[in-house]
């Protein structure tokens, strides 16, 4: 079961962003998308949603054209975790969670039983049972980004599509991201991510996929594509490769 476009174009009515990009993503595995500001990630990852129609190409999952999908079973497919989520009402995190359970029912119906159960499993999951009656309005950003993510999983869907998930989170809510991704993986579940950070990409994604003005640099295994020269050509900038005598590396800004 895959999620995958061929040849796809996207953009805007007025303009083409990107073109001639191949993205295939398969339950169970996790790609990060990698590319420097104004790239076309974001346009990208909603072209995969059918947010934005393709200027070209098709997507398709499990080889049926997105299209063709209704936006509830988009829902039960793909959920989506932006980047930014900016708290309105002061509902409970709980209350939040069970919102991703509208991809089996309506948004005026009550949650039923099974809802309740599989919101509670969400946040029991991802840590966040304590904060369950909280506003959501009043808890940290991590947290907020963790709750987001157990909504995600509440959908019961078969792909996550996640934009810069660590962006602005402390460094062990970072940690606790990048597992839980790779625990979602492990559920059978295919991730897809954004990240400006190359070691994340190391850490969490199997594959990865670069991209640089619309077009695809390179594609492949993470410990394979993350290398100096390629991170130079993707950012246009110097690129410091450390390792350790265990042959573990990290990149830093040359």
């Amino acid at each position: 079961m895959t999620l995958q476009a061929r040849d796809l174009s996207i953009g805007y009515p007025d303009r083409v962003v990107g073109a001639g990009l191949d993205v295939t993503l398969a339950r169970g595995e996790v790609l990060a998308l990698l590319g420097p500001n104004g790239g076309g990630k974001t346009t990208l990852l909603k072209t995969l949603l059918g947010l934005l129609t393709p200027k070209a190409g098709e997507v398709h999952i499990n080889g049926r054209p997105l299209a063709d999908c209704s936006a509830p079973e988009r829902a039960r497919l793909l959920a989506y975790v932006p980047q930014t989520h900016v708290p309105t009402f002061a509902y409970s995190v709980e209350t939040m969670v069970l919102m991703g359970r509208t991809a089996h029912g309506n948004l005026f119906s009550r949650p039923t039983a099974r809802d309740r159960e599989v919101a509670a499993s969400a946040l029991e999951r991802f840590g966040i049972a304590a904060l369950a009656q909280r506003p959501y309005t009043m808890i940290s950003g991590g947290e907020r980004q963790l709750a987001l993510l157990a909504r995600a999983f509440a959908q019961e869907p078969q792909f996550i599509v996640l934009d810069e998930p660590t962006a602005s989170l402390d460094f062990g809510n970072q940690g606790k991201v990048m597992r839980e991704m790779r625990a979602l993986a492990g559920a059978g579940l295919g991730v897809l991510f954004t990240t400006h950070d190359p070691n994340h990409a190391l850490r969490a994604a199997d594959r990865a996929f670069l991209l640089r003005g619309g077009r695809c640099l390179a594609t492949g295994p993470s410990d394979t594509v993350l290398n100096q020269s390629l991170l130079e050509q993707l950012y246009g900038a110097p690129v410091q490769r450390i390792a350790d005598g265990s042959g573990a590396a990290a990149f830093v800004p040359g």
